[in-house]
């Protein structure tokens, strides 16, 4: 687990658009505490110690509710169109000990096989984690790996305690070969036939005359 966050909170009275806009002016940011069946908690929370916060995906923060501490997962954060500025927070009650699910990032590590192509498949993955051990990726090694390999999501070596809830059998990581100017010329070719498009040999021609000449005169 990484190390724990702490942030104080300050119940929140004011409600609408008008009341978030001020509450934002203030360096503060609104946000909502669910979860367990207890009933909603609205507060604010420190602008800035909250935007370095959930920089993390997944955070767990120990939140002081004017002196009341509860565990609280990051679960959702709006932010403002154009600034990225974050409008709210959404916090989702947590106890030690609790399993949650949450999406944790795929990270690819190593080169592949010469002439190949890498391509990501599933950005995340669905675990079943202990909510204060979340782990901030997994990572699948690609080191070597020629064309056609290919590892599902049951392959990927998880943190212990952690149980994979994305399907076993889905496509996390795909290793092809490149594409070669002459497959790119083919495809080119079946496109414009599709469309109907005749090429005028003259046009290699051209361009074959139009290239230099080499000389052995020296």
């Amino acid at each position: 687990m990484a190390d724990e966050i702490r942030l104080s909170a300050q119940t929140r009275t004011e409600f609408g658009k008008g009341a978030a806009r001020r509450i934002r002016r203030s360096d503060m940011i609104p946000a909502v505490v669910y979860g367990h069946g207890e009933a909603p908690r609205h507060v604010t929370l420190p602008g800035h110690a909250t935007m370095l916060a959930v920089k993390r995906e997944n955070a767990v923060l120990t939140i002081d509710v004017e002196g009341e501490e509860v565990l609280a997962l990051v679960k959702d954060v709006q932010r403002e169109h154009r600034r990225r500025e974050i409008e709210h927070v959404d916090l989702v009650l947590v106890r030690r000990g609790e399993k949650v699910e949450v999406e944790v990032a795929v990270h690819v590590e190593g080169e592949a096989a010469a002439e190949t192509v890498v391509t990501v498949d599933h950005q995340t993955l669905s675990l079943e984690v202990d909510a204060l051990r979340i782990p901030e990726s997994v990572s699948v090694s690609v080191e070597g790996a020629e064309a056609g390999t290919q590892v599902l999501a049951g392959q990927v070596a998880l943190p212990a305690g952690a149980a994979l809830v994305t399907d076993p059998e889905a496509l996390v990581v795909n290793v092809s070969a490149a594409r070669t100017a002459e497959d790119l010329d083919a495809e080119l070719a079946e496109a414009e036939g599709e469309l109907g498009i005749e090429r005028d040999e003259s046009d290699a021609d051209a361009e074959a005359e139009a290239a230099p000449a080499t000389s052995d005169e020296s």
